[in-house]
């Protein structure tokens, strides 16, 4: 981490870190649901490019409202812990 912090990466580093968590924890409820990424992007109403990138663990620019309307049609909630 102090290499991580020296660099100017930390940062960058753990949204990338919380996002892969994100990322795989909606592509396993899909899968466990057996909702596809089709029907996924229908009831969120966006595009399948737009639930590619919500799965794309690279792409850290998901909003809370985005993350808030996926758990919400995934029957999830948002828990946040800042620390």
């Amino acid at each position: 981490e102090d290499f991580l912090a020296e660099e100017g990466l930390l940062e960058e580093c753990r949204a990338t870190a919380i996002k892969f968590m994100i990322a795989q924890e909606l592509a396993q409820t899909m899968h466990r649901k057996q909702i596809s990424k089709a029907e996924m992007a229908r009831r969120l109403h966006t595009s399948r490019t737009g639930v590619e990138r919500l799965l794309d663990p690279d792409n850290t620019s998901i909003t809370l409202h985005t993350l808030a309307k996926v758990a919400n049609v995934l029957g999830k909630q948002i828990v946040l812990t800042l620390r």
